[in-house]
């Protein structure tokens, strides 16, 4: 698979000194190994549901931020990273200003900073291609397996994050999965073993993180002056999160629920 057959970014057009950024979370744990300096960039292709960060959605809306200024955080971070923490990408999309993440992780990496992308999957083009050689763990985000509940989901198919997924193991990039356990959505039984069977021969897969859905986004939501889609759909309960946790270790070597 090469990047001319997946999804052009609206990274041709970013400035490669410069990052719109939504937010940036100092002390993260939550998105990678260690202690984690996480910068959430703005703009984003799915429209999820479940959103937590709708606000990251639109393009352009964020704060134009100068690459080193990012590194000069990273860098003022280094001794918390010291357990196997670093930088961490997200979003919004990561990969939809890949061309200007391309020289923040070239100076991480000159100093010696983990990189982490976390990402949906579905941007790929030469600037995410050059991108994955200096990141040192993905963290790929697949909605469903079903490519028509995917499209429920983000209003998009699954079928280029299914291929980024196959080209991070054909060149042997290291990468955890993490999936979305949404009552009524995506938590059927049959669903979470055909995500399984998929995935079950990949030996680029560290970890399989199953993130319980939550409502902690609704206000956001509310203050955009947006209906929230799932406002009827309850938390997981304790047996749907067991229940999931142990289909999915029929497959993968390590399953965590986060």
């Amino acid at each position: 698979m090469t990047a001319a057959n997946f999804c052009p970014s609206p990274s041709t057009t970013t400035n490669t000194t410069t990052l719109n950024v939504h937010s940036i979370e100092s002390f993260g744990t939550y998105d990678g190994p260690g202690i984690r300096l996480v910068i959430f960039l703005q703009g984003c292709p799915f429209q999820c549901l479940y959103c937590a960060n709708p606000d990251t959605m639109a393009y352009g809306e964020g704060t134009n931020m100068d690459i080193e200024e990012l590194v000069k955080k990273a860098v003022n971070m280094k001794p918390y990273f010291s357990n196997g923490g670093g930088v961490t990408i997200s979003g919004g999309e990561a990969c939809s200003q890949a061309k200007g993440l391309i020289p923040l992780f070239k100076r991480l990496k000159e100093e010696g900073i983990h990189t982490c992308l976390d990402t949906n999957g579905y941007i790929f083009n030469k600037y995410v291609e050059e991108l994955l050689t200096y990141t040192d763990l993905v963290l790929l985000d697949v909605k469903h397996i079903d490519d028509e509940k995917h499209k429920v989901i983000t209003k998009r198919s699954n079928k280029k994050v299914l291929d980024f997924a196959k080209y991070l193991e054909e060149q042997q990039k290291v990468f955890w999965l993490r999936y979305v356990l949404v009552p009524g959505l995506s938590n059927e039984e049959k669903d979470l073993h055909a995500l399984g069977a998929h995935f079950k021969n990949y030996q680029q897969i560290q970890k399989l993180e199953i993130q319980p859905y939550h409502k902690l986004g609704v206000h956001k939501w509310e203050h955009l002056g947006m209906e929230y889609p799932l406002k009827d759909t309850p938390e997981n309960t304790p047996e749907q999160l067991k229940v999931a946790k142990s289909i999915f270790e029929q497959y993968a070597a390590e399953v965590v629920v986060n």
